[in-house]
């Protein structure tokens, strides 16, 4: 006698895929990785960050965007916590990093910066994704966690302070600013450089262009003591400056590079090389 529905047992493989279906209905899984299964398609891994993205956004976190003066219109709401453990496990992937960008989702090219290849990228893309900024949190996190790892990083900042856009131009002081923490092997000419394009910046007085400007002041002046000397030069020169902008950047930065606890961060550094350095050339 055939068995009835309420004894019939499920086949492995239907029992297997339950769980894994619901979760991707509720959109609360993390994306699966594939385990040597074929990749799904780019469109279908789109599809699955912005349905986890959607899952774990909230209108507490759009409102509080909204504070920080980041358009919400286009946006689910998500933490950077979130947004950090998803391009962790998403790993690194120029297509979907691309694919994740032109949704224009917020999230998800915040995203972006976490997943793209920095060795793949081309000046012609960072131009693009330059142009395309709406907002000053995007334009940071591309800057701190992708463009600043790419050798073209140096590159893009001249041209894009050039920028007529204020976003743009948010973006070379930005990347100016990662790189004056990131990039060990710049040489304090790079950055004297760099000091040269602040100057002549620091009297744009808008909000995020002056914001941008004051934040790589103040890194190029604590990346060592002969960089601070120099940034202090150029600080104090804008905080005499008649242009409100450039005062307002000057004093910015004269305010924290005269803090106690960065003089004394600058000093200990420099002392630590130094007694690095002593024994070698005892050797010699």
């Amino acid at each position: 006698m055939p068995a009835s529905k309420s004894t019939a047992k499920p086949s492995p493989g239907a029992k297997a895929k339950k769980p894994a279906q619901a979760a991707q209905k509720r959109g609360k899984a993390l994306p699966a990785r594939t385990g040597g299964k074929a990749a799904p398609s780019l469109a279908a891994q789109v599809e699955s960050a912005l349905v986890w993205l959607k899952s774990h956004g909230s209108e507490q976190g759009r409102k509080g965007m909204a504070r920080y003066a980041i358009p919400s219109d286009k946006a689910f709401g998500v933490s950077m916590k979130d947004m950090q453990a998803l391009g962790k496990r998403l790993g690194r992937s120029h297509e979907l990093a691309q694919g994740l960008w032109d949704t224009g989702w917020h999230e998800a090219r915040m995203v972006t910066a976490f997943v793209g290849e920095p060795e793949r990228l081309t000046a012609a893309q960072m131009d693009r994704w330059c142009r395309e900024l709406d907002n000053w949190a995007i334009c940071d996190t591309l800057c701190f966690f992708l463009f600043d790892r790419t050798p073209l990083a140096w590159g893009r900042i001249e041209p894009w302070s050039r920028r007529k856009g204020e976003l743009e131009k948010r973006t070379a002081f930005a990347l100016l600013a990662s790189l004056a923490g990131h990039d060990k092997e710049a040489s304090d000419e790079q950055f004297v450089e760099g000091l040269r394009l602040v100057e002549r910046a620091a009297p744009d007085e808008r909000n995020f262009v002056k914001k941008g400007v004051s934040w790589a002041l103040r890194r190029i002046g604590r990346r060592n003591r002969a960089l601070h000397a120099a940034a202090l030069a150029v600080a104090k020169r804008l905080a005499a400056s008649a242009e409100p902008g450039a005062r307002w950047v000057g004093k910015d930065a004269l305010r924290d590079l005269t803090r106690p606890a960065v003089v004394k961060a600058l000093a200990s550094s420099s002392s630590s090389r130094t007694a690095r350095a002593g024994p070698k050339a005892g050797r010699s």
